[in-house]
């Protein structure tokens, strides 16, 4: 997998079930040797017996050439890539081709790729499309903004897979402390192992509920997903399905039916089985030419809830219950830790400094033995639980900034059961210091700083109703502190003219032009939804749910002075598809090109099943009336 690619560095990310002892990665500019660097020097961690992931950073020490093809070429056994993996390759390629552009003028990116979902995936699309395309139209990165895993949501013939995966390559066993099973292993024998695993999760006293409830002394789920039954516990099975979403060679090596479930499934549950092992088989299917996009793509990823779990830090109250248990705490730290090592990792190797690696190092296979105790596996998880530095930028014309908008939260202080604010003041400050810094940016936030109004209404009453987890009651509107805080940055004199914000999380897609009422110098804003790669929105809900927006938030409706947004004019542009919807439901890739000043040129999706679908510039579409009238009358909205 290509990850970081600028002027100075290439980082390159894979998985191999042989030490790396010898081989060489090498990059090249045609015939020549640019920068090489031994894979034993690369840094690695060892996560089982038969699986060590290797990240090289190469750097040039007089730059690597910008837009021009550069190519590189891993030898292992003194045998190419073009031999070991042949279908890694683009017809006529020696080896993986790549280009770093001085300036980042076509981005891919979406979010949600859920493997036994029911429809196609659009990054085999998206593979399709660069197989049949020059390289010099190729996009310059892949931005995957979150939800690269399900981990609380798992097929039974995936976790199946993924148990087999574990014994396949011997990954490392680890023991718990106050939790129903001592240690991974007894996952494939405990009879609550498959499809009942919510009774293996850690539940607390009711405490923030009605006092009907707390009279009961009702035990409440800490994982507020409502698709527990399968939810990844152990680091080993978190690494596995990384494997399984992103490698064909995990399925090669591994037979699900070897797995037993240890229960007789019921007829509805074996009718679910079947769709599921069927939606995985087609899934399968696509993943050589998904290994092969991301060897050609400088790929960027940031997490959101379901790397982890549903509703991860969504309020103080679940926080409280998640982090002050030890079971659930281990958990999360478990998923956090293969994100850092699959994910976070290679999209800026520099922010992990050499006290982070040796904690990774101490605690991965073989290091400590088989250890009860978990002391190296714990300081590991402790220093990924205190860690405020997931965010990143790319340094690239524009400034790529990815936020995380999941660890450091501002946090409420009027209820333990109200969703916090995505980022708190401090991390707002980091990001509005690195906008300064800038004439234009592309902001990727995994969920919408603006949605559909009446989806954020539907929140609003769940939080009213003390329910903010039913209807994933998370946006940046919904905490006023991080809402004002947001859209005073965006009105500062000193932010850049261009923004186009990047995000995904909604399962469907949408664009929105946003400009700042009353100012005649207001910077200039995109929202560029994309969402999922193979995810979408339950019908006809998405079809009510936009159908009551544009009755009640029509552009002259007065509840628009009630949003937190009055003073954002947000013109809505209009797909090229028939009829009059603005939502886009559909399996998607995000596709965006930039002039140089930093604003869109082009806004489109690839959908899976190979259409392009526009969203025109606004001048270009119907005139969408003003929400609220403009300071001046002329003024087109």
């Amino acid at each position: 997998m290509l990850r970081r690619t600028t002027q100075h560095e290439v980082v390159v990310w894979a998985v191999l079930s042989t030490p790396p002892d010898e081989g060489t990665l090498s990059v090249f500019d045609d015939q020549t040797l640019l920068a090489a660097i031994p894979l034993s020097s690369a840094q690695q961690f060892r996560a089982g017996k038969h699986a060590w992931v290797v990240l090289a950073h190469l750097r040039c020490a007089h730059g690597f050439p910008l837009d021009v093809p550069l190519r590189y070429d891993i030898l292992l056994d003194q045998k190419p890539l073009s031999e070991w993996i042949p279908d890694l390759l683009y017809e006529g390629e020696r080896s993986p081709h790549f280009v770093i552009p001085s300036q980042a003028n076509h981005l891919a990116h979406g979010s949600c790729r859920h493997p036994h979902h029911q429809c196609d995936d659009a990054l085999v699309t998206l593979d399709d499309k660069l197989a049949n395309e020059e390289m010099s139209q190729w996009p310059d990165m892949l931005i995957m903004s979150g939800d690269q895993i399900y981990a609380d949501d798992v097929a039974t013939p995936m976790l199946q897979r993924i148990r087999a995966l574990i014994t396949r390559l011997e990954l490392k066993n680890e023991y718990f402390d106050a939790a129903p099973i001592a240690h991974c292993r007894e996952l494939d024998t405990h009879p609550d192992g498959y499809l009942n695993r919510t009774k293996l999760l850690p539940a607390q006293r009711a405490r923030y509920v009605s006092l009907f409830e707390r009279l009961k002394g009702r035990a409440l789920p800490i994982f507020t997903s409502q698709t527990t039954s399968n939810h990844l516990i152990s680091f080993a099975e978190h690494f596995a399905m990384y494997l399984l979403v992103w490698s064909p060679e995990a399925w090669r090596i591994t037979n699900a039916a070897s797995v037993a479930l240890n229960r007789t499934l019921t007829p509805q549950q074996q009718s679910r089985y079947q769709r599921e092992e069927q939606a995985l088989t087609e899934f399968q299917h696509g993943l050589p030419q998904v290994r092969r996009l991301f060897a050609h793509l400088a790929t960027y990823m940031i997490f959101d809830d379901h790397d982890i779990t549903d509703d991860w830090n969504i309020t103080v109250g679940w926080e409280q219950a998640a982090y002050q248990q030890p079971f659930s705490r281990r958990i999360i730290g478990n998923g956090l830790f293969a994100y850092w090592l699959c994910q976070g990792w290679g999209n800026d190797p520099k922010q992990f400094d050499p006290s982070f690696i040796a904690l990774a190092t101490a605690s991965q296979f073989g290091q400590s033995g088989d250890d009860p105790n978990n002391s190296a596996h714990d300081a590991m998880i402790e220093a990924l639980l205190r860690f405020e530095h997931w965010h990143y930028n790319v340094p690239t014309t524009p400034c790529v900034v990815v936020l995380d908008t999941r660890t450091r939260r501002w946090r409420s202080e009027s209820s333990m059961n109200r969703p916090s604010g995505l980022m708190d003041w401090e991390a707002l400050m980091d990001f509005q210091h690195d906008l300064l810094k800038h004439d234009s940016a592309v902001i990727v936030s995994a969920a919408p700083m603006f949605g559909v109004k009446f989806i954020e209404v539907l929140q609003r009453i769940a939080i009213w109703l003390g329910k903010p987890t039913i209807v994933d009651a998370e946006n940046w509107m919904a905490h006023p502190g991080s809402a004002n805080t947001l859209l005073s940055i965006f009105r500062h004199q000193r932010t850049p003219t261009n923004y186009v914000i990047l995000s995904g999380d909604v399962h469907y897609s949408f664009a929105y032009d946003i400009r700042i009422r009353f100012r005649t110098n207001s910077p200039r804003l995109w929202q560029i939804t994309a969402s999922g790669f193979k995810n979408n929105f339950p019908e006809p809900l998405l079809s009510i749910c936009e159908w009551c927006d544009r009755i009640l938030f029509s552009p002259r409706s007065p509840f628009n002075w009630l949003t937190k947004r009055k003073r954002m004019r947000i013109d809505r542009r209009d797909p090229d598809t028939a009829g009059p919807k603005r939502l886009v439901n559909a399996s998607a890739v995000g596709l965006v090109t930039l002039q140089p000043d930093g604003s869109p040129h082009t806004i489109s999706l690839l959908t899976a099943d190979g259409k392009t679908i526009h969203f025109p510039d606004k001048k270009a579409a119907k005139a969408v009336e003003p929400s609220i009238p403009p300071l001046d009358p002329n003024q087109a909205d």
